[in-house]
């Protein structure tokens, strides 16, 4: 199937007066136009089909509706990614992507692909925050699962201090400011947060595909 991102991230539907906080802005509301557009994005090959040897790298993009279970829960792409891991390759995770990482779990060592591994992720502080801005009419819209996935990326690491928070802003990184962002690079993994954090994360991704 071809993918569609939350609509009420590209409308703002249901915000109300936090509808230019929480929604998507217009650069990433333009990027995505121009993708949906493209030959690739409209046919896509199944999780199954995804030959590790033929990539460089794997992005791991992130969401919070629940829609995004199939993703995160998909033990064919899981095991992708311990592939990807395996074989050096660049991997990308942000936002929820990195609890896709986190649950990607090698047969052999038991462990998850992100045990020795510096990560960042959303924030607690952060999903929560959305949580509580807007539980009194969207409910769980913000939680995609009890726990958040600060703790959840934090569960599979070999130690906490390899988790890194980074400072908060509210405010979002552009391609020329990369002043708001934090994104963690180690070896062949990088990292970031959330959408504030995505031209630098994007950035950083691609240099690694260079180099």
């Amino acid at each position: 199937h071809v993918a569609a991102a939350d609509k009420r991230l590209l409308t703002g539907e249901g915000f109300g007066i936090f509808k230019s906080m929480l929604m998507a802005n217009d650069q990433a509301l333009s990027a995505y136009q121009e993708m949906s557009k493209s030959e690739a994005f409209n046919h896509p090959i199944s999780y199954s089909d995804i030959v590790v040897d033929e990539y460089q790298g794997i992005l791991l993009p992130g969401g919070h509706d629940k829609g995004m279970k199939s993703y995160l829960e998909s033990s064919i792409l899981q095991r992708k990614v311990v592939d990807f891991f395996d074989k050096k390759k660049i991997i990308g995770a942000i936002c929820h992507g990195t609890v896709l990482a986190a649950r990607s779990i090698d047969p052999i060592s038991k462990r998850s692909v992100l045990f020795d591994y510096k990560t960042t992720s959303l924030l607690k502080l952060q999903e929560m925050g959305a949580y509580y801005l807007t539980v009194l009419w969207l409910h769980d819209y913000y939680r995609t699962y009890p726990l958040s996935v600060e703790e959840e990326v934090k569960s599979v690491l070999k130690n906490s201090n390899q988790f890194k928070p980074g400072r908060f802003s509210s405010r979002r990184d552009t391609f020329s400011d990369e002043g708001p962002a934090f994104v963690v690079e180690d070896r062949n993994y990088i990292s970031g947060r959330w959408p504030g954090d995505a031209h630098t994360f994007a950035k950083k991704f691609f240099q690694h595909l260079k180099g």
